[in-house]
């Protein structure tokens, strides 16, 4: 591996843009299916770490029994890993989603509304506005897709019920240590 190959990777990782776009597409598909906001910052990870590791939601479809096939897995998935979360106690986590929510917000992308002590977090007319641009240009199409894939198989499932669901169907990451990296 090249280190040019190497730096453009890192860069790509420690880009928020990059995770901001992915998470836009997935607030837009929680909007078009009437779910409206995703409730809370843990559930947003957990659904994120579907969308970030495509063989993961593979395997969790499987545990679904629902169509793996859906997820449209390019052979260069099945190898790498383009982005790091760690184990925390709730499971797969990334410790810049406050960051990003907060950026998004910032942005006037997104509506981060606290209800008791849980974050809602929904597109607001201009995120939706952006977030559609991404969703129909082409080079998005596939993380789109899989976006909508997501929330249409769990984004309805509440954020305990995911948490249980992740550890059952990743139980590796059960005997992981917290803050250790995720390689799946």
């Amino acid at each position: 591996m090249s280190l040019n190959l190497i730096r453009a990777i890192a860069m790509a990782e420690n880009s928020d843009e990059f995770h901001l776009g992915r998470i836009l597409l997935l607030l837009l598909a929680a909007d078009s299916r009437n779910t409206k906001t995703i409730e809370g910052i843990t559930k947003l990870a957990k659904l994120d770490f579907l969308l970030r590791y495509p063989t993961c939601l593979e395997r969790a479809l499987i545990a679904e029994k629902k169509k793996a096939e859906l997820v449209q897995i390019q052979a260069y998935e099945r190898t790498t890993i383009e982005s790091k979360m760690i184990r925390f106690k709730y499971g797969p986590w990334d410790g810049r989603y406050r960051r990003w929510i907060g950026l998004l917000a910032g942005r006037g992308l997104v509506n981060a509304e606290l209800k008791g002590r849980t974050v809602h977090v929904a597109l607001t007319d201009r995120g939706r506005e952006i977030s559609q641009k991404f969703a129909d240009d082409p080079a998005y199409q596939e993380l789109q897709a899989r976006s909508q894939l997501v929330i249409k198989t769990f984004g309805n499932v509440p954020a305990t019920r995911l948490k249980d669901f992740v550890y059952r169907v990743f139980p590796e990451l059960e005997n992981m240590k917290w803050g250790e990296e995720i390689i799946l």
